[in-house]
């Protein structure tokens, strides 16, 4: 037992670590379910009907789970795409300035979203303009190339728009959806001195300061379903695949047992007629 204790306070954990125990431990679940169903249909049918059996089963098992996937929002970490979000594309002094035509004229022809959807973006927002350290074991975080403050209460959001979008009907043929972008206009809060003991007034944008101007995110629709469906797919096909060579094995029994029906009847000697 010591011994043991020793090995594992000697071996060093890494990532490899529970990702290798992670494949082994699926790979062993899959040998054990679907291997001992096999061995089970092989010593009653055979080992070629055994496998053609249990490989039909189990894509048909694949094809109901997989159009779970699709139908349900499983919280386990099935197979799935992209989640639905917001992705930063600039940060301007003013929309009429931006390289996204779209939104130069948001102000005039956008609409100002609710205060629910504002807090959706605004967290897009907070992730892209807010600079985050890497503690000393991880790798370097590169992608702040709008990381303007270090903590979400040193700016705030003034005004949040949104324009373009669609909902497509396939019914007439719409298959693709219109851009759709968010503009959030933003500010740097001014940080009065506050008495010891008295509560801090609300916030307030600084006059003038540099680190103002607009964030100009778009909707990224994501690819959620897109992995499960091409899985019900392959699966589907796999599943007909076995089911056909059932059917051809079943045709070449009936075929090979009626030709030897025939060969029976045809080797049966006539009986001699009875002189009268």
């Amino acid at each position: 037992m010591s011994n043991l204790i020793l090995a594992s306070e000697t071996f060093t954990k890494t990532i490899w670590y529970p990702t290798i125990l992670g494949v082994l431990v699926v790979i062993f679940a899959v040998l054990l379910f679907v291997g001992s169903t096999y061995l089970l249909l092989a010593t009653n049918l055979g080992a070629r009907l055994g496998f053609l059996v249990t490989f039909t089963g189990l894509m048909g098992f694949l094809v109901v789970l997989s159009s779970l996937w699709i139908l349900t929002a499983s919280p386990l970490n099935t197979l799935k795409g992209r989640i639905p979000s917001w992705k930063a594309v600039e940060v301007t002094t003013s929309p009429a300035d931006a390289k996204t035509e779209a939104v130069r004229d948001i102000v005039k022809n956008g609409v100002k979203v609710d205060p629910i959807e504002a807090a959706n973006i605004k967290a897009s927002a907070d992730a892209n303009l807010i600079a985050v350290e890497a503690l000393p074991d991880e790798a370097q975080i590169s992608e702040q190339a709008f990381a303007r403050f270090q903590a979400v209460t040193e700016y705030q959001v003034v005004n949040t728009y949104e324009i373009g979008g669609s909902n497509p009907n396939p019914f007439n043929f719409e298959v693709t959806h219109s851009p759709k972008y968010a503009v959030i206009e933003f500010c740097k809060v001014s940080e009065p001195e506050v008495p010891f003991g008295v509560a801090p007034p609300p916030p307030e944008c600084a006059p003038a300061s540099d680190e103002d101007g607009f964030l100009v995110l778009q909707r990224d629709l994501g690819s959620l379903r897109v992995p499960p469906f091409v899985a019900f797919i392959a699966f589907t096909l796999l599943f007909g695949l076995g089911l056909l060579l059932l059917h051809w094995r079943e045709k070449d029994e009936r075929a090979a047992k009626q030709d030897k029906e025939t060969k029976t009847v045809a080797k049966t000697p006539e009986p001699e007629p009875v002189p009268a």
